[in-house]
């Protein structure tokens, strides 16, 4: 499929924050929105509606929401810049149920001073929950900006940390495609 842009079919999850609109292709997730937000998507008119891709997703996030998954295993496609794929890789990173600032999260990338830039592309995530960008926070530990909401990411963040291990774990482990990238 590489050089043709797949047909995505989409699917609606029903999640404690609301419906979740999932679309993909046969092969990866491309799109995870909540439904409301600042970065709410709408499904377009192309997309054709298939649940059944959707089997394994709806299956993670079932076990994610009654606090029985805190790593997720699906194939995920992102179609960033350079920059936005490191930031979201290095999403990947942050243990389940723990929070790192922006600060921190671009210094673990090695860009220190970029923090806003770290905060741009965490709001550009395609793929919210399952790339945790919600376990980044200000500074200060407030909950700033966060593209479902601050209450949905206050809840995320609670769900998480009464269902956190105690030792450490890492919360994310996916596959990524990244384009021009070879795997």
């Amino acid at each position: 499929m590489r050089g043709r842009k797949a047909k995505l079919s989409y699917g609606y999850f029903d999640s404690p924050v609301g419906a979740l609109l999932v679309a993909g292709d046969a092969d990866q997730l491309h799109l995870i929105s909540f439904p409301t937000g600042s970065r709410t998507k709408e499904r377009l008119a192309s997309w054709h509606h298939d649940d059944s891709l959707f089997v394994e997703t709806f299956g993670q996030f079932r076990a994610y929401f009654a606090g029985e998954l805190t790593q997720f295993n699906l194939p995920l496609r992102f179609a960033g810049t350079a920059f936005q794929n490191r930031v979201w890789a290095a999403l990947c990173e942050i243990p389940f149920g723990e929070t790192v600032s922006y600060g921190a999260l671009a210094s673990r990338i090695g860009k220190p001073t970029a923090y806003r830039a770290v905060g741009g592309a965490n709001g550009a995530n395609p793929l919210p929950i399952v790339v945790p960008c919600h376990r980044v926070i200000g500074s200060d530990k407030s909950l700033t900006g966060f593209g479902g909401g601050v209450e949905t990411k206050r809840f995320l963040l609670a769900h998480e940390k009464r269902f956190a291990p105690k030792e450490r774990r890492r919360s994310v482990t996916a596959t990524l495609t990244v384009p021009g990238h070879p795997q």
